[in-house]
């Protein structure tokens, strides 16, 4: 058996990569986790700077150890990389949507707020319109002109600021 394959057989993960793939241990060392993924051990060091989800933990003597979890984070991690071709920046997002709010569809995270207000609770709805109705008046009031203010005498909004006094210049 080559040390590339899985040491199971069994359904396909969500990660690409399949969920039996990864044997039943309580942790990994980088160096398994490295043949699990199929990457160098530094790549692994890199992508835990660069995503927060993947944090190890590490022993007693600074060695890192990997959860399941962890693994399969990282198997995660280059399956956005490598074959959906996201970039670092993309997939860290697509991480913390993904860890914020359960597992979403990436294609999807575009369209998230952009449904019909029909499909938000009342409640929400009744917020969203009068904060329109609030964000009307204000524009309303934008258009109007100084005088026509309340609260804005015409002396004072026809009086100019005073000048502010200039420095003398230095002498070098």
């Amino acid at each position: 058996m080559a040390s590339n394959a899985p040491t199971r057989r069994g359904t396909q993960h969500p990660t690409g990569a399949l969920a039996s793939a990864i044997p039943d241990k309580l942790y990994f060392r980088i160096g398994e986790v490295a043949r699990l993924c199929e990457v160098p051990a530094y790549v692994l060091r890199f992508w835990e700077s660069e995503f927060p989800q993947l944090r190890p933990n590490k022993g007693g003597t600074g060695q890192r150890l990997y959860r399941r979890r962890d693994v399969e984070m990282a198997l995660r991690v280059k399956s956005l990389l490598k074959e959906e071709g996201y970039t670092i920046p993309g997939a860290r997002a697509v991480l913390k949507s993904e860890f914020r709010g359960g597992e979403k569809d990436s294609s999807q995270l575009a369209l998230i707020d952009s449904g019909p207000i029909q499909a938000k609770p009342a409640s929400e709805a009744k917020r969203l319109r009068a904060l329109r109705r609030e964000m009307e008046s204000l524009a309303a009031m934008l258009e109007r002109p100084i005088d026509a203010l309340p609260g804005v005498h015409k002396s004072r909004a026809a009086q100019k600021p005073a000048p502010l006094p200039m420095r003398a210049q230095r002498r070098t």
